[in-house]
């Protein structure tokens, strides 16, 4: 007997297919032969520094991969400190210490990370996409942290996407705030938010009202 299927289960499947296919097309589009080259050290040409509390020894890498993966280091690498810098062969990103870096460096070869790294280094990860314009990065950390909110972590995920103006995921924690205010302000991340952010308490408050009355109970 033939298993029936309403409209909206087969809508939400064929939803489902398509995020599967663009998700397969993005890295099929971001990634490249130098992977390879990465973990063999094949010729790297540049020194990747961590520059958080001098936190560990630099990361072999190589100056194109760079360069086509973000428009910033692009930039960086053609500037005239780095070119009159030739002879160190380095550069440093100053606010990554040496795990996130080589987090950072294994996503623009390869594409993916493991999801024990990216809940280790999520937020790390979606700073630096934000700053040196690494738009899929961007769009992976965004997509673990919606769907790994919590009662927990649901304040420095707000915090990070009001740092990168990320608004889809701003919208998304504010809605996931209105459902949980009550866990969420008496929960110890929160104490610990409001007393190193003293405006933030009032400025969540009015957003989640806001959020409540466009959209009722959402």
């Amino acid at each position: 007997m033939t298993e029936q299927y309403s409209f909206g289960e087969f809508r939400r499947w064929c939803g489902e297919q398509r995020s599967i296919l663009n998700k397969q097309k993005d890295e099929l589009a971001f990634l490249r032969t130098f992977v390879d080259a990465f973990r063999a050290q094949i010729h790297p040409d540049i020194l990747v520094i961590p520059g958080k509390h001098n936190n560990g020894p630099p990361i072999a890498a190589h100056k194109a991969l760079l360069a086509t993966r973000s428009e910033i280091f692009k930039n960086m690498l053609e500037s005239d400190e780095c070119i009159k810098a030739e002879a160190n062969k380095s550069i440093t990103i100053p606010e990554m210490g040496r795990e996130e870096v080589e987090c950072l460096l294994e996503f623009l070869y390869d594409g993916k990370l493991s999801p024990e790294k990216l809940e280790k280094h999520v937020y790390a990860l979606s700073l630096a996409a934000d700053k040196y314009d690494i738009a899929y990065l961007g769009k992976v950390c965004e997509k673990y942290m919606v769907t790994s909110l919590s009662i927990g972590n649901a304040l420095d995920v707000l915090e990070i996407a009001d740092t990168c103006h990320n608004a889809e995921l701003k919208e998304s924690t504010m809605k996931f705030l209105v459902h949980n205010i009550g866990d969420v302000v008496l929960s110890d991340r929160s104490c610990g938010f409001y007393g190193s952010n003293p405006f933030s308490q009032s400025n969540i408050e009015v957003e989640i009202m806001l959020i409540y009355f466009s959209f009722g109970r959402i």
